[in-house]
Parts: structure tokens; C-alpha cells; sequence
């Protein structure tokens, strides 16, 4: 009796073993009592989306939301949307194209950053003197896009500006940006010299695409190599220096999460200027299912996942979140930004950068 009991009990044993794993392996696939939404999403958004504390904060609302990155292009166009709850590029563009192909009547804009330019003081310095870098509308330096576009035109090399001591190479004069065959940050940059090449207008006829296309395809061409992410070009503004990279584009968000960090990155020689006009990145969240739907609210509308997206540099939907994490971070950020313009369609832009990748 004392045996049938005992190995009765084993079998128990063995059993309860056997129902936590299964148990714990299920859990982990899951989420356990969470619901898993799945997402793609722009590559600069990685980061917050894996954060420990946004991880924590979309637990509390059942959720467990998992991402996988793909340029704004190609969520828009070669991407299978079918497996995703949600779509997030970061090209409103993009997102109206989705929007448009998907049927979805709502969309959200949680966030969203400017274009910028990553340099160094004496840069700025050597720029302002030659008229092309001056005083925005606030406390805050521009790069005078259409003063720049002269010099490019040109084919200006920084050893002929006047009175450079500073930077005498034998390097064009030319922002360093990402592949436009892949980043969207470059087509936000395509936004911006486009507007300005077209007679301070948005690109919106085959006319004037054939008109700005000689100028602002020459703005890419002549870089040579370029990287498929804006972290690229940010990394070597931050390790390299000014030698290889004095003016790289960038989204302010960047720039705002290495000062927010404050981890010695940012140091006391570089700056951040805005493009005069500038272009601001907006990441538009198309809602693919309820679920995406539910993500799309909460990052919309639930403060701690605002506060936390403002932690990482972007600009949210509720401007005092922002403002408050560079005030305590001592960023010398705007407010606001009033020289902006928006992107032509995703369309026009489609056709450009089709132009541009054939002469590659």
C-alpha cells in the first residue's frame, strides 16, 4: 500500500513538472494573461519599444507589444502587413499610402521630430560668417537651406570659403545624409531641398519634379557611399568627429535622447542647427487590428508612455511632456519650430527617389 502510494505521488510529481513547463513555455510565447500585438516599425523607434519601462507600462493595459523594423518605404510597399497588428513608419507619407491601400478610416500621430543637422561649433562658426548658418525665429541657429543649395550648386569645396581657418579640407560642402533608396530620414531631407529648389513650393506636378530633380539629386549623388540608417551618420558624427563628418542630417530626437541621457556623448564643441525650412518627421500609426487600434490610443493618450516617448526625444502630442524632460535636461531645444513645410505626396516622392536610385 505504502508503495502504490508512493509511486502514485511520484506520478503527481512528475506530472506537476511536466504542466509547469508546458505552462512556462506558453506563458513566455504569449505573454502569459497579456495579449501580444504585433507591430513594424521605423528602426529609430526600436529603442523605446523595447525599453524595460514601456515594456511595463503597456503590461499594465494587458498588452505585450512586440516590433520588427523596415524602412517607412518599405512598410509602405513590399512589407507583408497581413501578420501585423499595426503599422508605424515614420513618413506620414508612407502612412497615408498604407491608410489609403488598407482602408483604415484612423490613424494616430503619437510623436513626432523635426529635421535637423548635427555639427560643431567652429562649423557654425565658418557657416555663419559666409551667410549660410543664421538666427532662427527663436533661440536657436538655421542652416539657410537655399543660401546652401547655392554653394552645392556651385560645387563649393570647404577650402574655398572665405576666411576658413577652421576646416580647410578639400571635401564638397554637403550634409551627410542616409541612402534615399531606403532611409526615410533622406526622403524628409528630399522634402526640404525639393521645396526649396521648386521656388519655395511643395513638388507637385511631373513638371516640377523634372525641374528640382538635376539640382537635389546632385545633394546625394555626390556623397558617394551612404548608410541605410540614420544611426549611421550619427554614430560617425559622434565617434569620428568633424573630420569626417562636419554637418550630418539627423532627426532632433536623436540628438535630444543623448542629451537627455547625459552620457558624455554630446560634447562641449558640438551643436545642433534646424534646416530653414525644415520638415518634421511625423510617425503615423496605422491601426491594422483592435489591438493595434489599442496601442495607437495609449500612445496617444496615456501619459507615462508619453512621458517616456518624450525621454527619448520626441516630440508628443501633449507639448509640456516634451518641454519638460529638455528644461531638465538643460537641451537648448525650441518650443517650437514655425518654419516648416510639409512633404509632398507619397507618390511624387516615390518618383523622385525612383529618378534618383536610377542614376546610382
Amino acid at each position: 500500500m505504502k508503495r502504490r502510494l508512493s509511486i502514485g505521488l511520484a506520478v503527481v510529481l512528475v506530472l506537476g513538472v511536466v504542466a509547469a513547463i508546458v505552462w512556462g513555455r506558453s506563458g513566455s510565447s504569449s505573454g502569459g494573461d497579456l495579449t501580444v500585438v504585433r507591430g513594424v516599425i521605423g528602426s529609430e523607434k526600436q529603442a523605446f519599444f523595447t525599453d524595460s519601462r514601456v515594456v511595463a507600462a503597456f503590461a499594465k493595459h494587458g498588452l505585450k507589444v512586440e516590433v520588427d523594423t523596415a524602412g517607412s518605404r518599405q512598410i509602405a510597399t513590399t512589407v507583408d502587413l497581413a501578420k501585423y497588428g499595426f503599422a508605424f513608419p515614420s513618413s506620414s507619407p508612407a502612412a497615408q499610402k498604407i491608410q489609403r491601400d488598407r482602408k483604415v478610416t484612423t490613424v494616430y500621430t503619437p510623436f513626432q521630430s523635426p529635421m535637423a543637422i548635427a555639427t560643431f561649433e567652429p562649423i557654425v562658426a565658418l557657416l555663419s560668417a559666409n551667410g549660410v548658418v543664421h538666427k532662427g525665429a527663436g533661440d536657436y541657429q538655421v542652416l539657410d537651406v537655399a543660401k546652401y543649395l547655392q554653394l552645392t550648386q556651385a560645387g563649393t569645396r570647404w577650402d574655398q570659403l572665405p576666411g576658413n581657418t577652421a576646416y580647410p579640407v578639400r571635401k564638397n560642402v554637403l550634409v551627410t545624409t542616409t541612402d534615399p533608396r531606403e532611409s526615410n530620414s533622406a526622403a524628409m531631407y528630399l522634402s526640404i531641398v525639393s521645396f526649396v529648389a521648386n521656388g519655395n513650393n511643395v513638388v507637385s506636378s511631373a513638371d516640377q519634379e523634372s525641374k528640382v530633380l538635376p539640382q537635389v539629386a546632385k545633394l546625394f549623388l555626390d556623397q558617394g557611399y551612404t548608410q541605410n540608417s540614420t544611426d549611421g551618420p550619427f554614430e560617425d558624427y559622434l565617434s569620428a568627429g568633424m573630420g569626417k563628418t562636419p554637418l550630418a542630417l539627423i532627426y532632433e530626437s536623436q540628438y535630444v535622447d543623448r542629451l537627455v541621457r547625459a552620457d558624455g556623448s554630446i560634447r562641449p564643441d558640438m551643436r545642433m542647427l534646424y534646416t530653414a525650412p525644415t520638415v518634421y518627421s511625423k510617425h503615423t500609426l496605422v491601426p491594422l487590428s483592435p489591438n493595434g487600434d489599442q496601442v495607437g490610443q495609449l500612445l496617444s493618450t496615456d501619459p507615462e508612455l508619453g512621458g517616456l516617448a518624450a525621454t527619448f526625444g520626441f516630440r508628443t502630442t501633449n507639448p509640456k511632456l516634451f518641454a519638460d524632460v529638455v528644461a531638465k535636461a538643460k537641451a537648448p531645444v525650441p518650443a517650437d519650430l514655425v518654419d516648416s513645410v510639409e512633404p509632398p505626396s507619397f507618390e511624387t516622392l516615390e518618383r523622385m527617389l525612383d529618378a534618383i536610385q536610377s542614376q546610382y
